[in-house]
């Protein structure tokens, strides 16, 4: 670490709490690490909460002069969002929401997710502008400073067309608030030299007719390469140019601390459909005809490699199997309606449209959500899926450039020619057409200054092509960042590059906010801190590090997320295998231990976020290798029937200290104790011990037979009862639900000693697990009649632990195994009249059920019984088995956003696994119950309705 930033360092110190401030190898390798194909490693990283902090670090920036990169979810593409001095990320404690005006508005501040945002906007029919494939990860803080758009806005509803109003800080730590009129004029007092000189830079290109005339036709396409210098032109105000120049500023003049944006329309009816061209000048010429034709609201367009790399995707239409034609390209288009109406006309018209242009086939369009989403769920993971193909050792680089949409069939014609004349046969191209936005995707290897000169020499021609002979935009969305910050000058021309220059100097005079972002003197920044993707397992090899995996995983922000510990692996691996550098190596294992392995609770939401499925948590169980405690497992598998009663005994003890101490207190003493002993970690809602299983219902009832099904209870719902205070059992609600729809269990034999082996695998005791697989997949053929009665599976973890075992051929294929959800949806439900009982609801969807896809079948039931049901966005829990008993940290810390995310008056919530309830119940403050025991107190017989 320089002096600057030791001295940095020390004076932040008094303001942000050292546990928030990352100096150590570990951390500072894996927050330094962004989407892009740079790699910068920050001296200093501060997790900011609140403004005064970021107040702190700009005044201490400029005291010691160390530059700072301020970040959100680091989803950004162009090396916009990494550092190698002061890197401030923003995320928790920046999440507040508010709806304003019916939806019309909403206000956010930059560490809201932008699909959360949606989330809110739901119910009124409303959403945000930019829709950015990442929007799922992506923040609103990277949204806004990148001027995100995505697949759908197109120009008239990105960030800078829907801003309603600004919060921002200067590199001065001025906060200007446009939705404040205080605000504003104090601002116009202090910073009146500021705004005279932008009104002065805004009367430097209206008095340039030539200059004028390039920036509005220029806007016309999408076009994030410099400064949105259109904000000069577009309005009268200084005010209005200030906040409208830091949409896609990347940084570089300053830090949006809260943002208010106009909402669009959500319109509920939609469609979607995919088109097959046997020539892609048919296809583009058909686009141009769309566009004109104003039906459709989305159109992307797919190359001939794109068709080849997405055909490993389910839920395509068959003609997108098999080869293509040589010169083949397919549209996927979206267009809507306010009602089935007007959304029928809609379809009718582009379809008539799209005949006069030779489609080889179609989908037709199909308003099945399903359906569409699948389609809209390939195109948006096409980036990240294509990385994962490439040649292990090479980097994943995407640009995006904007044709006018009349010249669009020669661009693609003379990019894919560059891309051969250069060797990089790969590549391919897909991306917006309706705005003649094309993404292209590619990838160099940076191993020798040889390949880094192709590189070089091949993005000199394609600037060249798109900015002066086509008139083009180099970086149509994903911003200039790093990479096409040399060719800011070539795309705009000398008199427009000085205004970007003079602006830079006019915000940030000493260059510390972002340097050689968008403006560099460097003419080769392109080229240096490139990143190197070695060779680290066959696991994760395929990982791009785009990061959409990190909102779901329960460690983010206490220890690693499943991008950063693939980071990190990455670079030990490379250390061991050279030897450069043995001290960082060192340092890095030492804390890999518990940030990378000890924390990841390897239950595979990550894989259900990756747009290729790479698992962690497979590398981590890998990691982790075998049980050191392997015996053990053995005798606990052989009496498993002891090991369940000593628990219950155990909880039995728990419930009795609660009675005597209260809750609270029990659980202090137990975390107390914890900490000299390695004894578990109750959470306070650890329910009593379960009661005995209850006896099923008779076979016969009123003269009419009952179906059979085989109910299998998870060793965890015998130890736990139902109920917080014990003394019951899961299956008392599931035996008095089936018995209402027609069902009488039937239980296999040695119930009370069976395990589905998920326990002992997860601590790596497989030779324990395969045995407690085996032998409880013989009771259950056995119970089933050798497969013919359906089998009922309470518990969602060993749900999922059993139909995955079953399709890697490890149980019989004759059973047929039904996870609660599923069969409780489909076989129970049709049979039962429900009536709500509950007013607000929270879901809460296990991985395990998410992974099984029956999440929105969960959903579908607790509607049933309630007139309001909350999903919160957390994806895992993180109890993962044992580890909220082990690691109680990992859970507290994924639930930390549960009861912010909870409505006013929420009594309950529902799941389908014990362990979750426990867990969620501590955390969110309301009681979880099973879905079995809701649907239970709402349903009656269908007959007795």
């Amino acid at each position: 670490m320089t002096p600057q930033h030791q001295a940095f360092l020390q004076d932040l110190g008094r303001h942000v709490p050292a546990e928030r401030l990352v100096t150590d190898p570990l951390r500072t390798l894996a927050y330094g690490t962004d989407a892009s194909f740079y790699r910068l490693v920050p001296q200093v990283v501060v997790l900011a909460r609140d403004e005064a902090e970021v107040a702190a670090v700009l005044a201490l920036a400029q005291r010691h002069e160390v530059a700072v990169t301020l970040r959100a979810a680091g989803t950004s593409l162009s090396g916009q969002a990494v550092s190698d001095s002061v890197l401030v990320v923003i995320g928790e404690g920046w999440t507040g929401i508010e709806v304003l005006d019916d939806g019309a508005r909403i206000r956010l501040q930059p560490g809201v997710i932008g699909q959360h945002a949606n989330d809110a906007l739901r119910r009124f029919g409303r959403k945000i502008g930019p829709d950015p494939a990442s929007i799922a990860t992506a923040r609103i803080g990277g949204m806004a400073a990148n001027n995100s758009s995505g697949m759908c806005c197109g120009t008239a509803q990105n960030g800078y067309h829907t801003l309603a109003a600004l919060r921002v800080m200067l590199a001065d730590g001025t906060v200007l608030d446009t939705a404040d009129a205080a605000s504003v004029a104090a601002f116009r007092r202090s910073h009146l030299l500021l705004l005279n000189s932008l009104q002065a830079l805004a009367q430097r290109i209206r008095g340039n007719a030539e200059l004028l005339a390039k920036v509005r036709r220029k806007y016309r396409l999408k076009n994030t390469t410099g400064y949105g210098i259109n904000a000069l032109i577009d309005f009268e105000d200084p005010v209005d140019m200030l906040a409208h120049l830091m949409i896609g500023s990347e940084g570089t003049l300053g830090f949006i601390s809260q943002i208010t944006y106009h909402t669009v329309p959500d319109h509920p009816h939609k469609a979607s459909c995919l088109v097959l061209f046997a020539e892609l000048e048919d296809c583009c010429r058909a686009v141009t005809a769309l566009k004109d034709g104003g039906a459709v609201d989305a159109v992307e367009l797919v190359d001939r490699r794109s068709i080849l790399a997405i055909q490993g995707k389910k839920g395509l239409p068959a003609f997108l199997y098999g080869e293509p034609a040589p010169s083949a390209a397919a549209l996927l288009i979206e267009t809507r309606g306010a009602d089935a109406a007007e959304l029928a006309a809609r379809c009718a018209a582009i379809t008539a449209t799209l005949q006069a242009y030779r489609p080889a086939a179609d989908s037709g369009f199909s308003t099945d959500a399903a359906v569409c989403e699948t389609y809209w769920a390939v195109r948006k993971g096409l980036f990240p899926a294509v990385g994962a193909q490439r040649a292990v050792g090479t980097t994943c680089v995407i640009e995006d450039v904007a044709f006018p949409v009349e010249k669009l069939a020669e661009g693609v014609l003379r990019l894919t020619a560059l891309f051969d004349t250069h060797g990089y046969t790969e590549a391919l191209i897909f991306g917006h057409a309706l705005e003649g936005n094309l993404h292209f995707v590619f990838a160099p290897s940076f191993d020798s200054p040889a390949e880094v000169q192709r590189y070089s020499d091949f993005m000199d021609e394609v600037s060249l092509l798109v900015a002066v002979e086509f008139g083009g935009s180099l970086k149509a969305e994903h911003g200039t960042g790093r990479n096409v910050a040399p060719f800011v000058k070539l795309e705009w021309g000398d008199e427009a590059y000085e205004v970007m220059c003079a602006l830079k100097a006019l915000f940030d005079p000493a260059g510390l906010l972002n340097p050689d972002v968008i403006i560099s003197r460097d003419d080769q920044i392109h080229l240096k801190a490139l990143k190197a993707m070695p060779a680290a397992d066959s696991l994760v090899d395929r990982c791009i590090e785009c990061g959409f995996c990190e909102p779901a995983c329960p460690s983010n922000g206490l220890s690693l997320t499943p991008r950063q510990r693939i980071v990190a692996w990455r670079r030990m691996q490379q250390l061991r295998r050279d030897g450069s550098a043995p001290a960082e190596l060192a340092a890095l294992e030492a804390d890999y231990g518990w940030a990378g392995l000890d924390t990841c609770a390897a239950t595979g939401m990550c894989a259900t976020r990756c747009p290729v499925g790479i698992n962690t948590g497979d590398l981590v169980k890998k990691l982790r290798g075998p049980s050191r405690h392997a015996g053990l497992a053995d005798r606990a598998e052989s009496h498993l029937g002891a090991v369940l009663g000593t628990a219950r005994a155990g909880l039995g003890v728990l419930r009795l200290a609660k009675g005597v101490l209260g809750a609270q207190t029990t659980a202090a003493v137990n975390r107390t104790v914890a900490k000299i002993v390695p004894v578990p970690v109750a959470p306070v809602a650890t329910p009593g011990p379960a009661a005995s299983m209850p006896q099923p219902p008779k076979a016969v009832a009123g003269g009419a037979a009952k179906a059979p099904v085989v109910y299998f209870s998870a060793c965890v719902n015998r130890v736990f009862a139902e109920s917080p205070k014990g003394g019951d059992h899961l299956a008392s609600s599931a035996f008095s639900l089936l018995d209402k729809a027609g069902f009488v269990p039937v239980l296999p034999p040695g119930q009370d000693s069976l395990c589905c082996g998920q326990p002992f695998d997860s601590h790596g005791a497989t030779e324990a697990a395969e045995r407690a697989l085996q032998r409880t997949g013989e009771a259950l053929l056995a119970a089933s009649d050798q497969g013919r009665i359906p089998v009922y599976l309470d518990n969602a973890p060993c749900s999922l632990r059993l139909i995955e075992a079953q399709r890697a051929g490890k149980l019989d294929a004759r059973l047929k195994l039904h996870d609660a959800v599923s069969f409780l949806a489909d076989a129970v439900l049709p049979k039962v009249a429900l009536t709500p009982k509950a007013q607000s609801l929270a879901v809460h969807v296990p991985c395990s059920t998410s992974r099984l896809g029956a999440g929105a079948k969960l959903v579908a039931l607790a509607k049933g019984c309630a007139t309001e049901v909350t999903v919160p966005d957390i994806a895992c829990c993180g109890f993962a088995g044992d580890k909220g008993f082990t690691r109680p940290e990992l859970n507290a810390n994924s639930l930390k956003r549960l009861k912010p995310a909870l409505p006013e008056g929420c009594g309950g919530g529902v799941s389908c696994s014990r362990t979750c309830q426990i867990g969620l119940s501590s955390h969110g403050g309301i009681p979880y119950r099973s879905i079995e025991a809701l649907l239970d107190d709402c349903a009656v017989p269908a007959s007795a309705s």
